[in-house]
């Protein structure tokens, strides 16, 4: 039975859900696909070819068992599909909603290779997790027998969450603090729901909470408390606040009103949905609605950014891009919803100055072409001389990536080591930083990237705070 459910690649075509229309999936938040029915997550999972060397293992972060849990689907083994799914991720749902599959295992599947179109390995997995929570699969989380140790854990999103979970395992006693008012960092404030609804994500949280990990909401370090206070109240301590700070447009005019950064925007839409007082949405402030909007950046933050102005109906949408879309750094996919629902890219173009004076009315830009390739082997962009042009826009998105906050200024931890890029500096091995039983972990180590990369961090740094946990406690033993 198992080899017949198998290797239908060639005579099964590559199919994905089934989106909602365009026009009725831009007014509002809602998923713009559907979920897979049994026999159609059956069919498409069937199409693996359960290859010798799976790629999509290989190239997924989390190095996830991929061709395995598809053979268990394919066979209608939905449960047995689902914890082994559920082994190497504490999140599958999520990352089979925002995972860039087409730069990961999808983009890596042997399939994909020989023209037939890559096992749609995303919608799959968020099919499994899902039925998983219909159906009363997702068990407790399973609390380890009493270490008598305390871990502090510095940001709630993926990284954090990642590793409270597993440190909760082990049997620790988890605090987690976060400056905001509801754990899930980007999951929560900075993803749109159309890409992960938000239930999604609090349901995840409410799991930790019952498994007894004590969330600080609305705690701020370096306000609240200092990280030497913390450090005193637990035997270990993980710094996963990611990377928040928005990149800079040096540009004329970049000061003006309705020149807003793009997670300060994000933010104000998704509290918009959780039914919070937000005054900057109802003023006009951090709303799209009527207004004349360009966004510039090509990543996936911007993919958010112009698709969440449609929803919020936007007279019209342009995303200004300095590369072509083939160098663009965001999801192809995203880009395809996105003008589906309307949006107009701007390619090879950039921002000169911000026309206006005290709030914004335009932007003035510079048509763009592709030299010689940068340090990271893509072709430099260069203004094309003569080639200037003018946008209308009374609402203008800065969406150019992410860099590290002044942590050890903000942490009163002068002795805190940093990089360069102002990330915080860790043991390549044990992911411990400068200062004793402190580790850090996902994107305030590595810079801006992705969720499932942070997901993987909480993992491995997990490991490594139980274990250096564990030897202190044994060389007290053995003192005493």
């Amino acid at each position: 039975m198992a080899d017949d459910a198998m290797l239908k690649f060639v005579g099964r075509t590559q199919s994905y859900p089934d989106k909602r229309p365009a026009d009725l999936r831009a007014e509002d938040f809602r998923e713009i696909a559907e979920r897979y029915a049994v026999p159609d997550a059956e069919a498409q999972a069937g199409r693996c070819s359960q290859c010798g060397v799976p790629y999509c293992s290989v190239h997924c972060p989390l190095h996830n068992h991929i061709p395995d849990w598809l053979r268990l689907t394919a066979e209608g083994r939905l449960r047995e599909a689902y914890q082994l799914s559920n082994s190497t991720s504490t999140m599958p749902e999520i990352c089979g909603r925002i995972c860039p599959q087409d730069r990961l295992c999808e983009g890596n599947c042997v399939i994909e290779f020989s023209g037939h179109g890559a096992v749609t390995i995303g919608s799959v997995e968020k099919f499994i997790t899902d039925t998983a929570w219909e159906q009363g699969w997702v068990e407790p989380v399973h609390v380890g027998a009493a270490t008598g140790q305390s871990v502090g854990i510095i940001g709630a999103g993926p990284a954090g969450l990642s590793a409270a979970e597993y440190l909760r395992t082990a049997g620790h006693d988890v605090h987690v603090y976060d400056r905001h008012d509801r754990a899930g960092g980007l999951l929560t404030y900075g993803i749109p729901g159309f890409k992960l609804e938000k239930e999604i994500v609090m349901r995840r949280v409410a799991r930790l909470e019952e498994a007894g990990i004590v969330f600080h909401c609305g705690f701020e370090v370096g306000r609240d408390a200092s990280l030497d206070d913390l450090r005193a109240r637990h035997d270990s301590i993980l710094i996963a606040t990611g990377v928040y700070k928005a990149r800079g447009i040096k540009a004329p005019g970049v000061g003006a009103g309705g020149v807003v950064e793009a997670l300060e925007y994000l933010t104000a839409s998704n509290r918009k949905g959780f039914g919070d007082a937000v005054p900057a949405y109802d003023d006009g402030s951090l709303n799209a609605a009527g207004k004349h909007v360009v966004v510039v950046g090509g990543g996936d933050t911007a993919m958010d950014c112009v698709r969440t102005a449609i929803r919020q109906g936007a007279a019209s949408v342009k995303c200004l891009y300095r590369r072509d879309r083939a160098n663009m750094p965001g999801s192809q996919r995203e880009v395809g919803n996105a003008e589906e629902e309307g949006v107009e890219f701007v390619w090879l173009s950039a921002p000169e100055a911000f026309d206006g004076g005290d709030t914004v009315s335009g932007v003035r830009a510079a048509r763009m072409r592709l030299g010689a390739p940068d340090a990271s082997g893509r072709r430099a962009p260069e203004i094309d001389p003569g080639s200037g042009f003018q946008l209308p826009a009374d609402l203008v998105i800065k969406a150019l990536g992410f860099e590290a906050e002044d942590l050890p200024t903000l942490f009163g931890a002068p002795s805190l080591g940093v990089t360069r890029w102002g990330t915080v500096r860790a043991d390549g091995k044990t992911m411990m930083t400068s200062l004793d039983g402190v580790f850090a972990a996902g994107d305030i180590v590595r810079g801006a990237s992705l969720v499932v990369w942070a997901i993987r961090d909480g993992r491995d740094v997990a490991a490594h705070m139980h274990a250096w946990m564990r030897a202190r406690a044994d060389a007290a033993v053995r003192a005493a």
